[in-house]
């Protein structure tokens, strides 16, 4: 079954349920996929790494968004953002810890012989076609520093 296919029954479930911070997460990646279908000018269907990187994209800018409200003391607002976020990652793949991360991280590294910061791009590259949706891109970066340092 398509993503959107997906989306789309739990549309339905969300409607009949009366979850309206579901409703509006569908909604927006609904909207997201729509708009990425079309920019793109093709008739076909997205990949589905574009449509992983679009729902990360999704939960990125939505626990940003976050961050930036409970910083300015308004939980009010963090709330139904942090709730999107949980839908949304409802349909990404599952996500590996940190230790998963670094592990394989240590891996490219060994592979590779890199050493020293100036290796940051060829093991960043390599590990974020390795780990795809499996790892947010802000956490792959923090532990190659680290462990490239």
């Amino acid at each position: 079954m398509s993503l959107q296919a997906k989306i789309m029954d739990e549309i339905k479930t969300a409607m009949k349920a009366k979850d309206t911070v579901a409703l509006e997460a569908l909604r927006a990646i609904k909207s997201e996929l729509l708009l990425a279908s079309t920019s793109s000018g093709s008739k076909e269907d997205l990949s589905e790494d574009e449509e992983i990187k679009l729902l990360q994209r999704l939960v990125k800018t939505r626990k940003e968004s976050a961050r930036i409200f409970t910083e300015q003391n308004r939980a009010d607002l963090a709330e139904p953002e942090l709730a999107q976020v949980a839908v949304i990652e409802k349909f990404l793949p599952a996500q590996l810890s940190e230790e998963e991360v670094e592990a394989v991280i240590a891996k490219i590294i060994a592979e590779t012989g890199a050493s020293g910061i100036a290796s940051m791009g060829k093991v960043m590259g390599l590990a974020s076609a390795q780990l795809g949706g499996t790892a947010e891109g802000k956490t792959i970066s923090t532990i190659v520093k680290k462990l490239l340092s």
